[in-house]
């Protein structure tokens, strides 16, 4: 006869006891584990934004945010000023102020603002919020503007700063799967650097964006006019992906640069 653990029954309940017992084991870590992890995710983004700004611990070729320690100290000091811009059918239809925005969204900082979320509340018709970050150093202002896309494998994101002309001043850009070596290479120093100086808009204020063009023949990217960045090599569709984030996300914010010149 054989022993009840050979029995199918047994089997089939067993393994149901090990779901419950696991799942219940990974529910009770991810809700334990939750504060810690949101935390990180909020210092993540003020690094984010504060390396767009230039403040950051740069070597001579290496990427390096400022320390997790002192992120939220530093945020308080340079960013003066956080914004969201309510956009409908590409327009912008409110302004609000940081207070306002918490006021009226249960205390959540603009900052943490989901822009994923928001671009598809856009593809369903709805209003979409735009975080804007007015920041200050060495006497001036820099102005910070999340954005988001698709690379190669999965979703791609940055942070860009502009000067009141819409210059970009700074850039930081990650990823969540894109090839080691090459696509991933979108948030090494020499490839977020090339994007400092380069102009969005023409001499007459059309919105242009910035190209991460193969062929610019710009190795030091000494044209800063001309639109476009040096594609990084074996990695056409992930830099494909970073101008399309560029020129649909940031051109949404003409409208509220062009308001500052009246």
């Amino acid at each position: 006869m054989s022993k009840r653990t050979d029995s199918n029954a047994y089997t089939i309940i067993f393994a149901m006891i090990m779901v419950v017992v696991v799942g219940s084991l990974l529910a009770f870590f991810s809700s334990f584990l939750k504060p810690n992890i949101d935390e990180n995710k909020r210092v993540e983004k003020q690094q984010n934004i504060l390396y767009a700004m230039g403040i950051n611990d740069n070597d001579e070729s290496n990427a390096n945010f400022i320390s997790s320690s002192f992120a939220g100290q530093e945020f308080s000091k340079f960013v003066k000023e956080q914004l969201v811009l309510e956009v409908t059918d590409e327009k912008v239809t409110k302004l609000q102020t940081r207070e306002e925005y918490m006021d009226t969204n249960n205390g959540q900082e603009p900052y943490l603002i989901d822009v994923k979320q928001q671009q598809n509340h856009a593809k369903e018709g709805k209003a979409r919020k735009l975080p804007l970050f007015v920041g200050e150093k060495d006497g001036k202002t820099f102005y910070v503007a999340p954005i988001y896309g698709k690379g190669l494998w999965d979703a791609i994101w940055g942070y860009v700063s502009l000067d009141e002309n819409m210059v970009i001043q700074g850039a930081y850009f990650d990823h969540k799967g894109e090839t080691p070596g090459l696509g991933a290479n979108i948030k090494q120093r020499y490839f977020m650097d090339d994007f400092i100086g380069e102009y969005l808009l023409t001499d007459e204020g059309d919105f242009k964006g910035v190209t991460v063009a193969k062929g610019n023949n710009d190795p030091k990217n000494e044209r800063k006019t001309d639109y476009k960045v040096d594609a990084i090599a074996g990695a056409t569709i992930t830099g494909d992906g970073v101008t399309a984030m560029i020129k649909s996300d940031l051109q949404l914010y003409v409208p509220y640069f062009k308001s500052l010149k009246n």
